[in-house]
């Protein structure tokens, strides 16, 4: 019986991974693609805490039911909820076309609306903190620890001038930013045509010190990437790159150590408000990476609250 439970186990497990094959071969995102294995996993361990062994007989709407209570408990976040039971609504729908499954169960789950959270941005008392914390790090610091400080004033400028999710700085190359009198970013998303965002001018001046640095911390330790963010520990540079993980770590240490909320979220929420006080709307939109039906009601709401003076003044 427990050769039985095993092999049943790994068949459904096999069929995920299958599943999230088939999402990344439709250009799905990384982000996306993390997403759905988190949720799935979400799913696999409630099957194991409650002895649940994934079959045809097993995969029913009373056990979905049981799912959906569970998540109830489990997560305050309308949601969280939501994303869990989509992502395992669509991995069903792909069963079902595999013909693993005689129906949909999750589909028996009403679906539950979508709220939008209310914009929580980053403070410009806490911003200017941060953003004169980075610049005493730069003047205090040296070699390595002052590229480490100056990759991360370009990447707080990326997000709060440039409205960058972690997503998008992840796999950031340096042939993606134009220098200028106009500078600007250019985004390649996998499902939309490249497009770019303009920067602020004084951009230009923090990226070309941030390379000049960059390119000599390459040369001496005799490593070469395209990539505009790099890994590293305080001795060395590890790689091009930085994942979305690393990302928020850098943001959650900074919050930890100068007593401030501080986010790449609520940073860029409080870039989104920036932009509404004087751009175009189906620029924001497209900047955003939303549909032109998006609404910007709940972010117009909130205008007079959140108003943000020059982070260079």
């Amino acid at each position: 019986m427990e050769k039985q439970i095993d092999t049943t186990h790994a068949f459904f497990f096999k069929q995920q991974i299958n599943f999230i094959d088939k999402c990344e071969k439709q250009g799905k995102s990384p982000n996306t693609l993390k997403n759905y294995k988190t949720d799935l996993n979400c799913f696999n361990n409630f099957l194991n805490d409650n002895g649940w062994v994934p079959c045809r007989k097993s995969l029913t709407n009373s056990l979905i039911r049981h799912y959906a209570h569970f998540l109830d408990k489990k997560y305050s976040s309308d949601n969280s909820r939501r994303r869990r039971l989509q992502t395992l609504r669509n991995f069903f729908d792909f069963l079902l076309s595999e013909g693993e499954v005689p129906n949909n169960p999750v589909r028996s789950i009403p679906t539950s609306p979508k709220f939008l959270d209310v914009p929580r941005p980053t403070s410009f008392k806490n911003l200017k903190i941060f953003w004169n914390h980075l610049l005493q790090e730069i003047d205090e610091s040296k070699n390595l620890q002052k590229l480490i400080s100056f990759r991360n004033l370009i990447i707080t400028l990326l997000i709060f001038k440039g409205g960058l999710k972690v997503s998008d700085l992840s796999c950031l190359k340096r042939c993606h930013i134009f220098l200028g009198k106009k500078p600007r970013v250019m985004l390649t998303p996998p499902k939309r045509d490249p497009f770019s965002i303009p920067l602020p001018n004084e951009f230009d001046n923090f990226l070309v010190k941030y390379l000049d640095l960059l390119k000599i911390e390459m040369a001496n330790q005799n490593i070469e990437f395209e990539e505009l963010l790099f890994n590293a520990n305080p001795y060395k540079i590890l790689s091009g790159g930085l994942s979305s993980r690393g990302l928020e770590i850098i943001f959650k240490e900074y919050s930890e150590n100068l007593k401030i909320e501080l986010t790449p979220r609520s940073l860029r929420q409080a870039c989104i408000f920036n932009w509404l006080k004087d751009k175009n709307e189906e620029n924001i939109k497209e900047w955003m990476g939303v549909a032109p039906s998006y609404s910007l009601k709940h972010y117009k709401e909130h205008l007079p609250k959140h108003i943000y003076s020059d982070l260079f003044h």
